[in-house]
């Protein structure tokens, strides 16, 4: 339980902005009240498949990337209640595929699961979703960064992928 609400934060923390170093993560876990080193910190970011990737012009930061973890763990799924999980499998039979567009989520669904698939994400309060539209085969979810757009394209590939299997 703590090791999933620990990387749950620090895929908060990388979601506002990228980190320099390991011992910048340890000190926000310790402010957010976790005991932590920087030994812990190390095995979280390679559970969550984060590694230090080079900026243009700057040095190496940790950050949220494509090939990130999602932090949407299979063991939270199975803890929530049946109407969610319902809402899930919905959201795993009409989902098509995603693409980002800046901060914009634009998921296709099968015709007329629309509304469906919208009503499922809207029931899973991602943080990442300021607002979305839903039309008959196409979702627009509006994120507050491209990185946020990113990551919540890899949460929802992961819950279809996993959650329900």
């Amino acid at each position: 339980m703590k090791e999933n609400a620990r990387q749950k934060k620090i895929l908060e923390l990388l979601s506002s902005g990228p980190a320099q170093t390991q011992e910048e993560i340890v000190n926000y876990l310790q402010k957010e009240g976790f005991s932590v080193t920087q030994a812990t910190v190390s095995r979280d970011l390679q559970k969550l498949n984060l590694n230090k990737v080079s900026e243009k012009g700057k040095k190496s930061v940790y950050k949220i990337d494509e090939s990130s973890a999602s932090g949407v763990l299979t063991e939270d799924i199975r803890k929530m209640p049946e109407d969610t999980r319902r809402l899930l499998r919905v959201l795993k039979e009409g989902f098509s595929h995603a693409d980002v567009a800046q901060n914009i989520l634009v998921i296709k669904t099968a015709s007329g699961m629309a509304m469906a698939v919208a009503a499922a994400l809207d029931s899973l309060h991602f943080k990442e979703i300021v607002g979305s539209i839903a039309g008959d085969d196409t979702i627009f979810c509006v994120a507050k960064t491209g990185e946020e757009a990113v990551l919540l394209r890899k949460r929802i590939q992961d819950i279809i992928k996993t959650a329900l299997a």
